[in-house]
């Protein structure tokens, strides 16, 4: 009912307000069409039985029809908004009979509509050919006869086509976005559609390709759209050759590269060597004067290129699209070319920029050309490690072969060019990932030729105030240095110390890398053998995550201690600084007070009444025996902890927690045979303070023997335990001496509880084993 009330307020809506007024409510009543998703659902016998609800469907849906053909651009605008939200809510029972809107949505295309129109026509239209990808009659029916106008008019819109010239990308599309992405989500569900029109494609995205967003044609986002799309391209291959085309146009974009670089690197000496049989080197220019320039006609078709920023930006692009290549999904199975692209990246990466004295110039080109070249250089490295990172992200654990290879280039970059700050960032994300796969197998040499990449995250996240090193290192001068120190010394700085704070905090804060590094730093505790980090380096590690607070390199930290060395003293942990920086975390409580399981002790055997009385029949003695498990800790019953103090002497050296549970159905029910006082041994008593728990420890059979240690007699209980005589054959094994002190605690031993016969009341009892040293003085 809430549906129906919804859909009857919206026709009306429509209906009965002004046309130039409807763009102020479209967006309400897009929002209010999503109740009534459930009403739009519903099969046709439903609606059929309540003929107003299916009336106010078909008023909605001419209403619609009528402003998608309206002479006004607010209707048109109205149109397409509501439109998309009700396939939306509607789905199917919408989406068959919107074949007369689409065929309205293609006419506002050509029309001078603004933008905004165009851009939500083009989603709106996307969106449908999409939902009927899953019917196969919806696609027979409205996406095959209208997919092609669409493509045609989409290219026409971002086309810029001037009279006798051949048609190319609009510089400032504002559809242009709009476009590659609509073709990007229909290219692989809809090939055999867009085949005839792949040759036009190619033709308008190879400028888009070979461009850079440093001269501001293309924004990034063009750029990246127009790879995704040209790479899948492929798709529309003849069947069974996709994956052929697939390769011939990576194999291309390889050659590109090498072309493009035989001209850039002209002005060093190359010391690389190609690895790939197949590749054969081309000659480098020699046209000294000129700058560097590629005339010849392109492996892809790109159009020629001029001067050295224009061939570094060549080389960059391409790198991007064999990012492209290695990380889309293919239509078929296909052989990814591994060899040739480590192989180029290998030629790419072997040229640095050189530190002082090292340089490997070619004396037929000038020194500003160089220099030019070594300005460039870190944008083409960084499109490699690009490359890299979509190699390990696309393979996984099947990159470990070739991992060993993508980590020596990256280290070797970053040692020469660890001063660009997108240089360090990319090459932190690499690192990232490269250590959980084959972290944990770096040899020594490995780690330390990480060194360096260890110690600059640890700085870029806690820079050195390298003004205070160098006052420092100016106040140690001498005579005219000295003096020289104080001329070139910043008064300002002095003046303000604030100032030079905000200085480092800016030096700390600027840059994307920090949060690269703050990912990096404990990974680098978790799959790093922790006993090749060197200790500088671990100290600088430590140092980084104590003062950025991180806690999961703190974590790390104290969860992977350094090894002990002999002859080295141990190095501290940092859990008190994680201790009082996340006392409230949960993972640290478990490091500070860790819950060992209760031990579960005693494996011997616990015996019943059957049992003690097969034994009493066994053993020829004048007492019964008391069964007493092998190893195990005596507590007293709870039910006299209020009334008994019991304290024990323990001289086992096993000790567990068992109970001994007393047998219920004993035989020996009253009092045992009086033995004379003077045939026992006397026992001491042992000095425990008054409050101390006591346990009872017995090892084996220990013979008991009992001992009036108060005036009155001692009362035995009723349910008393069995009592065991003592061994005194020479082959019986030495038992250790347990004694036992039971106290009354309500009365301490007094004569005074001679009349109670309380169950509460128990026994003194002095147990000694009966030893050979005993019966020989006996």
């Amino acid at each position: 009912m809430a549906s129906s009330t919804s859909l009857r307020t919206i026709t009306n809506r429509l209906t009965t307000t002004p046309v130039n007024e409807l763009p102020y409510v479209a967006a309400f009543l897009a929002s209010a069409l999503s109740d009534c998703s459930e009403f739009n659902a519903q099969s046709d016998a439903k609606k059929k039985t309540d003929s107003n609800d299916g009336l106010q469907v078909n008023k909605l849906k001419s209403r619609l029809t009528s402003l998608l053909q309206d002479r006004t651009v607010e209707g048109r605008w109205t149109a397409v908004v509501l439109i998309k939200a009700l396939l939306e809510a509607g789905r199917w029972e919408i989406l068959r009979d919107c074949g007369p809107w689409v065929r309205g949505l293609l006419a506002i295309l050509p029309k001078s509509d603004p933008s905004s129109t165009k851009k939500l026509t083009i989603i709106t239209l996307t969106r449908i050919f999409h939902l009927t990808y899953q019917y196969p009659t919806l696609v027979r029916e409205i996406t095959t006869p209208n997919l092609p106008g669409f493509i045609t008019a989409s290219l026409n819109l971002i086309n810029a086509k001037k009279p006798f010239e051949s048609a190319k990308p609009a510089k400032e599309s504002p559809l242009l976005d709009t476009v590659l992405s609509a073709f990007a989500e229909l290219i692989a569900r809809h090939p055999t559609i867009f085949r005839p029109f792949v040759g036009q494609l190619q033709k308008f995205l190879l400028p888009i390709l070979s461009s850079s967003t440093t001269n501001g044609s293309f924004s990034s986002n063009n750029i990246h759209l127009a790879q995704e799309v040209f790479v899948l391209l492929h798709n529309c291959a003849p069947k069974n050759t996709s994956g052929e085309q697939w390769a011939n146009d990576c194999k291309s974009t390889v050659i590109s590269i090498h072309q493009a670089a035989d001209h850039v690197f002209r002005s060093v000496l190359e010391q690389w060597e190609s690895s790939d049989p197949n590749f054969k080197p081309r000659k480098k220019s020699m046209n000294v004067s000129d700058s560097p320039q590629d005339d010849e006609p392109d492996a892809l078709g790109l159009p020629s290129w001029q001067g050295l920023p224009a061939g570094a930006t060549r080389i960059a692009a391409l790198l991007n699209l064999l990012t492209k290549f290695i990380s889309i999904r293919t239509a078929s199975a296909i052989n990814y070319p591994l060899g040739a692209i480590l192989n180029l990246t290998s030629r790419l990466t072997s040229i640095t920029v050189p530190k002082t004295g090292e340089e490997q110039a070619n004396s037929d080109f000038t020194r500003d050309e160089r220099a030019t070249l070594y300005m460039e250089l870190p944008r083409i490295h960084i499109a490699c490690i690009d490359l890299f990172r979509a190699i390990v992200d696309t393979f996984g654990s099947g990159s470990t072969p070739v991992s060993n290879t993508i980590f020596e280039q990256t280290v070797w970059v970053f040692e020469a060019e660890a001063f660009n700050s997108n240089i360090r960032e990319s090459s932190y994300l690499l690192i990232s990932e490269i250590l959980p796969l084959v972290g944990r197998s770096f040899a020594k040499q490995n780690v330390f030729a990480l060194s360096p990449l260890i110690r600059q995250c640890c700085r870029d996240l806690v820079p050195v105030d390298t003004s205070r090193n160098q006052d420092q290192s100016n106040s140690h001068g001498k005579g005219g240095n000295a003096k020289n120190s104080q001329l070139n010394m910043n008064v300002d700085a002095i003046l303000n110390p604030a100032l030079k704070e905000s200085n480092v905090n800016k030096e700390s804060n600027s840059g994307g890398q920090n949060t690269t590094a703050m990912a990096l730093l404990p990974l680098l505790y978790n799959y790093l053998p922790t006993e090749y980090i060197p200790i500088p380096i671990r100290t600088e590690m430590e140092r980084a995550a104590i003062l950025t607070a991180n806690r999961s390199a703190m974590v790390a930290s104290v969860m992977n201690p350094i090894p002990p060395v002999k002859g080295r003293r141990p190095i501290p942990s940092i859990l008190p600084f994680l201790a009082r920086k996340y006392a409230g975390d949960l993972e640290v409580q478990c490091l500070i007070r860790p819950r060992m399981p209760v031990l579960v002790g005693g494996t011997g055997e616990l015996y019943d009444a059957d049992d003690y009385e097969e034994q009493e029949e066994s053993m020829d003695t004048d007492a019964p025996a008391v069964p007493i498990p092998s190893v195990g800790i005596q507590q007293l019953s709870s039910n006299f902890s209020n009334n008994i103090q019991t304290t024990a002497t323990i001289s086992s050296p096993f000790i567990t927690q068992n109970k001994r549970i007393l047998p219920e159905d004993s035989e020996m029910t009253g009092n045992p045979p009086s033995i004379p006082v003077e045939q026992l041994p006397q026992v001491k008593k042992a000095r425990l303070g008054d409050g101390e728990a006591t346990v009872v420890s017995t090892t084996s059979v220990v013979p008991i023997t009992l001992s009036e240690t108060s005036p009155s007699p001692s009362i035995i209980p009723s349910a008393a335990t069995p009592l065991t005589s003592s061994i005194t054959e020479s082959n019986a094994p030495s038992y250790p001496s347990v004694s036992a002190h039971v106290q009354n605690s309500a009365g301490g031993g007094a004569a005074g509880n001679d009349d109670d016969d309380s169950d509460d009341e128990m026994p003194t009892l002095n147990i000694e084993p009966d030893t050979d040293e005993e019966d020989d003085d006996e």
